[in-house]
C-alpha cells in the first residue's frame, strides 16, 4: 500500500518562556489514519506542545504544517478557519457548565454554520448515538454526569463539525479501567468508521498499548518518536523508568501473551 503520507508536520519547534526552554528544535510527523500518543514527564511541554499544534501557540521558531498549511503563518482570521477543521477534547472534559448537553453539542457548529434547530437536533442525536450516549442525554446537565460520560459528551462535542482530526488531552484521565478501556475501544472504532487522524497526549500506558500506531516521548526538550515497542526498547533513563515500571512490564506481559495466542 502506498504510504499515506503525513497530515501534522513540525519542524524545529523551539517554545521558550524567558530563560527556560521548553523545546529544543523539535520535529516529527503525523501520519494520516494513526493513532499517534504524546507523553512525557511533569514539566516537558506536552500541553504546550498541543497548543502549539492547535495554533493556540505560536512556537518562538519553527514551524507547524496541518494538510500542508503552515499554521505558525496564518493571520488570527485564517486561524479561526482553521481551528474549524478539527476536533479537540481537554482532560476534564471542559463542558459549559450552565448549558444542557445538547447546547454544548450545538455550541460550535452554530458558531461556524446556520442550521436550523430541527437539524441541529437531529445532530446532537447523531454524535450522542456515536459515542454511545442515549437520547436522554441531550437534556442533562454536565452536573449531573458520571466522569465517563463527561468524557463522551466533550467527545461529541467535539466531533460535532465532521473533522478529519482529533486531538485529545488525557482522555482517560479520571477513570476506572473498565471505562477507561471502553473509551479506548470508542475511540478505535471512531478512528476506524470516521477515518479520523487521531493526536492524543496522556500518561495511561494502557491506553498506549491499546490504541496507539506510534508515541513520542518528549525527553530533553527534545523528542523520540517510535512504535511503542521501540519507545520500550530505547535506553533513555526517563523512558526506562516510565515504561519499565511495574504497569510497564505488565502490559508488555499482556502485549507477548496477546501474540502468542
Amino acid at each position: 500500500m502506498p504510504d499515506p503520507g503525513p497530515v501534522i508536520e513540525l519542524d524545529g519547534i523551539e517554545n521558550r518562556f524567558g530563560a527556560q526552554v521548553v523545546h529544543d528544535g523539535v520535529g516529527f510527523d503525523v501520519r494520516r489514519g494513526e493513532i499517534f500518543g504524546l507523553v512525557g514527564g511533569s514539566g516537558s511541554g506536552k500541553s504546550v506542545l498541543l497548543k502549539t499544534i492547535l495554533g493556540l501557540r505560536r512556537p518562538d521558531a519553527g514551524r507547524v504544517l496541518v494538510e500542508g498549511q503552515d499554521v505558525t503563518a496564518m493571520n488570527d482570521e485564517e486561524l479561526r478557519r482553521f481551528k474549524r477543521r478539527y476536533g479537540v477534547t481537554f482532560q476534564h472534559g471542559a463542558l459549559f457548565t450552565s448549558l444542557t448537553v445538547a447546547e454544548n453539542i450545538k455550541l460550535p457548529v452554530a458558531e461556524a454554520v446556520d442550521l436550523d434547530e430541527a437539524t441541529l437536533d437531529a445532530l446532537v442525536e447523531l454524535r450522542l448515538r456515536m459515542v454511545g450516549l442515549t437520547l436522554d442525554t441531550a437534556a442533562k446537565a454536565p452536573a449531573q454526569l458520571s466522569g465517563g460520560m463527561v468524557k463522551r459528551v466533550a467527545l461529541a462535542r467535539a466531533l460535532a463539525l465532521d473533522p478529519a482530526i482529533l486531538f485529545l488531552d488525557e482522555p482517560t484521565a479520571g477513570l476506572d479501567p473498565i471505562a477507561a478501556t471502553e473509551f479506548d475501544e470508542l475511540i478505535l472504532y471512531l478512528r476506524r468508521t470516521l477515518g479520523l487522524t487521531i493526536v492524543m497526549v496522556t500518561h495511561d500506558l494502557d491506553t498506549l498499548a491499546r490504541t496507539c500506531d506510534r508515541v513520542a516521548v518528549l525527553v530533553d526538550r527534545k523528542v523520540i518518536v517510535d512504535t511503542l515497542e521501540g519507545i520500550v526498547a530505547h535506553d533513555h533513563p526517563w523512558i526506562h523508568s516510565y515504561f519499565h515500571g511495574a504497569r510497564g512490564r505488565a502490559i508488555s506481559a499482556e502485549r507477548e501473551a496477546g501474540r502468542g495466542a
